[in-house]
């Protein structure tokens, strides 16, 4: 019975010259690399530029890969860093984005919803999304991480390379930011 190579077997194989190993790699964690892209730049367009940014990164610098935490922590961070830099240069050049069709937002929802709930659901998504992008981008990566990713402090803090307690107080501003804009959706008694 094979098992499989471990992450840091794949890196390594990569970094020896194994054609297929990075790409093995990519595809064991690409849902996880893109929730946290999609998350962090709101825009599935930004979000694959940056994850794009991103792999050809971690491609690049597989042989930099020092082991001190895992390659999976090492790819987030990746990622993170490349959604920083890309929303960096999103505000060094602002755009009006085009429309988004409204039909593919509702496309999301199960089909054993009513259309009523769907579009209920993805408007409360849409006013989360917004609230979410008005915090600051330290402040809303730290919140994916930890709320919407699960990640905990440490880990969060590993990926951000920051403290533990940086991510906690990021965590706590954000949130009471978002308490403040979301306060029109809290239901009256």
């Amino acid at each position: 019975m094979t098992s499989e190579p471990t992450d840091a077997q794949l890196l390594a194989a990569h970094v020896a010259g194994d054609d297929r190993a990075f790409n093995t790699l990519m595809e064991r964690h690409a849902d996880r690399l893109w929730s946290i892209a999609i998350r962090v730049m709101n825009r599935p367009d930004d979000a694959a530029d940056a994850l794009q940014d991103a792999m050809i990164s971690a491609f690049r610098r597989a042989a930099d890969f020092r082991g001190d935490a895992a390659v999976t922590t090492w790819l987030h961070r990746i990622v993170v860093n490349a959604c920083f830099d890309r929303l960096r240069r999103i505000a060094a050049r602002p755009s009006d984005p085009l429309p988004e069709d409204a039909d593919r937002s509702l496309s999301f929802a199960s089909t054993r919803d009513d259309p009523e709930a769907a579009a209920v659901r993805s408007s409360l998504a849409d006013e989360v999304t917004a609230a979410l992008h008005q915090l600051g981008a330290d402040q809303r990566a730290a919140l994916v991480l930890v709320d919407l990713e699960g990640y905990s402090m440490e880990q969060a803090a590993r990926i951000l390379g920051c403290a533990p307690g940086t991510v906690k107080s990021r965590c706590s501003r954000g949130r009471a930011k978002l308490a403040v804009l979301l306060q029109h959706l809290k239901e009256v008694d």
